[in-house]
């Protein structure tokens, strides 16, 4: 038997759950000189766990896996404010480019749910 877990109005208030708000960001990224995937998650796992300490961000690659030099990766954060989340988000995006110039931002969108 699988179990289902219950309903998020069932276990927090109205009130609570129309202040919650997720910020999803998709970046793409060309990774230049990569010559294999193994190669492509050397340098991508520094950058995902470096985002997860640095602001404390759920991080993923979520597409192009099976491309060496292109990477889609997603950050997400939850808060009750859409300002300090677009906030976030850009800041992370502006610390990617900084803090890695081996790798290339080539766009970058921000969606709040």
């Amino acid at each position: 038997m699988r179990y289902h877990p219950p309903c998020l109005y069932h276990l927090f208030p109205a009130r609570l759950l129309a202040r919650m708000l997720i910020g999803l960001c998709r970046i793409h990224l060309y990774l230049p000189g990569n010559g294999s995937l193994k190669e492509k998650r050397g340098r991508l796992k520094p950058l995902l766990n470096g985002l997860r300490k640095e602001f404390n961000l759920a991080v993923a690659e979520v597409d192009d896996q099976d491309l060496w030099q292109s990477s889609v990766i997603a950050l997400v954060t939850v808060a009750n404010d859409a300002a300090r989340i677009h906030a976030l988000l850009e800041q992370a995006i502006h610390w990617i480019e900084t803090n890695r110039p081996d790798l290339h931002v080539v766009d970058w969108e921000i969606e709040l749910v």
